[in-house]
């Protein structure tokens, strides 16, 4: 399976690329990069700014279709990849938990989509999608509705309980991101909890 990770977005709220910030000493990509390749065969990065991720064990891409938000990375990503299941995350999320990323693998036979469900909503930038989707992301991309979700209905989708999910991370806090300086300083108190 591939692993796409995102970094392409305007970090408007950040005011930086959040790919480069720091928490417990390890830059984002580093971090999210070292992680996929403990699981994924093939790493790709979907990027706005290919030079700045020439360091990282990856491949590295741009988006196919600019200015089309994370749908569009997604679709960028199952292009390129070569293999038929891709899981995406975003690169700001500093708690990926690879054996629950090795469970996800595990649950794809009949699905096309693979999603962890936690009770505040479906969480897409964590998800697997089968490249068969590609032609239903492109129609949506075409029409300019950008919403991850969006072409979810009348897909075979397995959405992944609260309680498998209380079984890997019982704080709750694989699917946390940093937008804002404000959730850099929160990742703090999570950090000190990690063994």
């Amino acid at each position: 399976m591939t692993g796409i990770i995102l970094s392409g977005g305007k970090n408007t709220r950040m005011g930086k690329n959040k790919a480069f910030l720091r928490v417990g000493g390890e830059r984002l990509i580093d971090r999210t990069v070292r992680l996929f390749r403990q699981v994924f065969r093939e790493v790709i990065i979907v990027t706005t700014n290919p030079l700045d991720y020439l360091d990282q064990e990856a491949v590295i891409v741009t988006d196919i279709l600019p200015g089309k938000g994370a749908l569009g990375g997604l679709y960028t990503g199952l292009f390129y990849s070569t293999d038929e299941y891709a899981f995406l995350a975003a690169c700001d999320m500093p708690f990926l938990n690879t054996a629950f990323m090795e469970y996800m693998l595990r649950q794809t036979t009949g699905y096309d989509i693979v999603v962890p469900a936690p009770p505040d909503g479906l969480q897409p930038l964590h998800a697997i999608y089968a490249r068969r989707c590609l032609p239903a992301i492109r129609a949506r991309l075409d029409q300019n509705r950008l919403q991850i979700k969006g072409f979810y209905p009348g897909r075979p989708l397995l959405k992944i309980s609260p309680e498998v999910l209380n079984s890997f991370d019982p704080d709750r806090r694989m699917f946390l991101n940093v937008n804002t300086p404000e959730d850099l300083e929160k990742l703090s108190v999570f950090e000190k909890q990690t063994p």
